[in-house]
């Protein structure tokens, strides 16, 4: 019988266990993505060249505002709306993109390049901006109210800018998926939207219960409550999904990571709803959502598959 080699993780717990087999260290470590990515600066750095070259393609987005305060607008970006080959596709399905950052970073500008895709295969593509936590003193709750209000607002609005109100689909990456998440899960009778508004979520490298999370060093910034904790767990609130759900993550991703959505999936399908989870090798927390700029990468076979388009 061979011998198991422990993880690094494993081998540096030296203090009292805080979550499974994680002391304090383990678990802090196993929510800061950073720890796992040596390449982060450089990923995210690229995002605005990205952006740019997009931008000399497709046609630059029209900003909306879905609330009352400053922050409280999106970015959509036409099906069809090439500079020099436009096409027109009317009442095109409807993506919307939750970007993530630790809930403190971000910005709808800064996934600009992730637009060409979903313009050319003949889908409007829309990115929210919200609140940061840090503007928010701690408090979660504003900032997925934010979001479930964005969604009202372009199911409402949808056919102003050529959208099927039908056809609308949510995306989100990091603490982007654990927001979409919980906008999954949403009781869209206090938001005036109907029950199945969503027809369908990607969350990519996401966390799905906040119990691991509020016990990591996260709560230095974030004010958990049980009833936060409790309310912003989507992985609680399954009977409220109305939806298929795909759920993807990386192989070098931190191990925390890779369970919450393996957890979620199996919760999910356990309840005998859609769930298919998607595991991507080779790639960590930042690099997989570049995926999503091409028809080619794994994020975007798939939600290209998701909204039926070829």
């Amino acid at each position: 019988m061979g011998v198991i080699e422990k993880t690094a993780a494993q081998r540096r717990i030296s203090g009292p266990l805080v979550w499974g087999d994680m002391d304090q260290q383990a678990l802090d470590d196993a929510y800061d993505q950073a720890k796992w990515a040596a390449n982060q600066e450089q990923v995210t750095g690229r995002r605005p060249t990205l952006s740019a070259r997009a931008l000399k393609l497709i046609a630059k987005p029209e900003r909306h505002a879905y609330g009352s305060s400053e922050i409280e607008k999106l970015d959509i970006y036409s099906a069809g709306n090439l500079l020099h080959d436009p096409k027109s596709f009317p009442d095109a399905p409807i993506s919307i993109f939750v970007h993530g950052g630790a809930w403190r970073r971000g910005s709808a500008k800064d996934f600009a390049f992730q637009a060409e895709m979903f313009v050319r295969a003949g889908a409007h593509h829309v990115v929210l901006d919200f609140n940061n936590v840090d503007e928010l003193k701690g408090d979660l709750m504003p900032m997925v109210d934010q979001l479930r209000r964005a969604v009202t607002w372009i199911y409402q609005n949808a056919k102003s800018f050529g959208g099927d109100p039908e056809r609308i689909y949510l995306i989100g990456h990091s603490s982007g998926a654990h927001l979409g998440g919980c906008v999954a899960v949403t009781d869209w009778s206090e938001y005036g939207a109907p029950a199945n508004v969503l027809k369908g979520a990607l969350l990519c490298s996401g966390m799905y219960d906040l119990a691991p999370v509020r016990l990591s060093k996260r709560s230095a910034y974030v004010k958990f409550t049980d009833a936060m904790e409790n309310a912003l767990s989507a992985k609680r609130h399954i009977a409220r999904l109305n939806m298929p759900v795909t759920v993807a993550y990386g192989t070098n991703e931190s191990p925390e990571f890779m369970r919450q959505a393996q957890d979620f999936v199996k919760a999910v399908q356990a309840a005998g709803k859609p769930a298919e989870l998607i595991v991507a090798d080779g790639y960590n927390h930042f690099e997989i959502v570049e995926t999503l700029a091409s028809p080619y990468g794994i994020l975007g076979r798939a939600v290209l598959r998701m909204m039926e388009l070829a």
